[in-house]
């Protein structure tokens, strides 16, 4: 009996992340409107250094771009994941990092090459729902502040409205990241319904999360509808 052939992914989401880098920014990062618009260099406003911007795939990354981020990550988040219920856990994170769908975009200090800070992030199912899942974003400390977060942020909104039926951008906060709630939120995220909440537990007593779940809807594609987050 003839084998039968695997067929190919043909859902939105499944083609799009076959996409090569190439691909992606020509399908994806296309801005209309007020999106933001792809660009592939930047400029410290206060100390007129200029870094480079650039799209890879997980499995694109050298192992050294991968330790850097990896680092990055430690530097700004590690005492979140310390103090949270899943702790911290290096290997984990490192095959987490490793997903073979997730796609970084690297700022790099122009003429040194250095990663100074990036984001992850995968067109994905959650809960049943198509979204852009924003999984890291993190910059050494003299560039937050400064506008380059809001760029990269803007780039997952690009993404999604170029990429029906995606309508919204999801991403997971520490409750204890204060700052990072209060810049998301000046981003137009809210808590998404399905974060968890407290629950009681035995005894009288509540557990709270130590996380929460948000998302910020984006302007629809043509033909789609934008759903409301509650």
């Amino acid at each position: 009996m003839k084998p039968k052939r695997r067929r190919a992914p043909t859902g939105p989401l499944a083609l799009a992340n076959r996409k090569t880098d190439e691909q992606f920014i020509a399908d994806y990062f296309q801005s209309r409107l007020d999106e933001t618009p792809w660009v592939t260099a930047w400029t410290h406003p206060r100390t007129g250094v200029d870094y480079t911007i650039s799209l890879a795939q997980s499995g694109h990354l050298t192992e050294d771009e991968l330790t850097a981020c990896f680092h990055l990550i430690e530097l700004t988040s590690r005492k979140d994941y310390e103090n949270s219920a899943g702790k911290w856990h290096p290997d984990q994170k490192l095959k987490e990092m490793r997903s073979p769908e997730l796609r970084y975009i690297l700022v790099k200090e122009k003429g040194t090459e250095s990663i100074r800070g990036f984001t992850s992030f995968m067109p994905t199912y959650e809960e049943g729902e198509p979204v852009i899942y924003c999984y890291e974003i993190h910059l050494e400390p003299g560039l937050q502040g400064t506008g380059l977060g809001t760029l990269l942020m803007g780039f997952h909104s690009t993404v999604a409205s170029n990429l029906p039926p995606i309508t919204k951008v999801m991403l997971t906060c520490f409750v204890s990241n204060q700052r990072g709630l209060e810049f998301y939120r000046k981003l137009g995220f809210e808590i998404d319904e399905i974060s968890p909440g407290p629950r009681k537990l035995r005894f009288g007593k509540t557990f709270t999360p130590d996380y929460v779940i948000m998302s910020k809807p984006v302007r629809s594609s043509p033909g789609s509808e934008v759903s409301p987050v509650a």
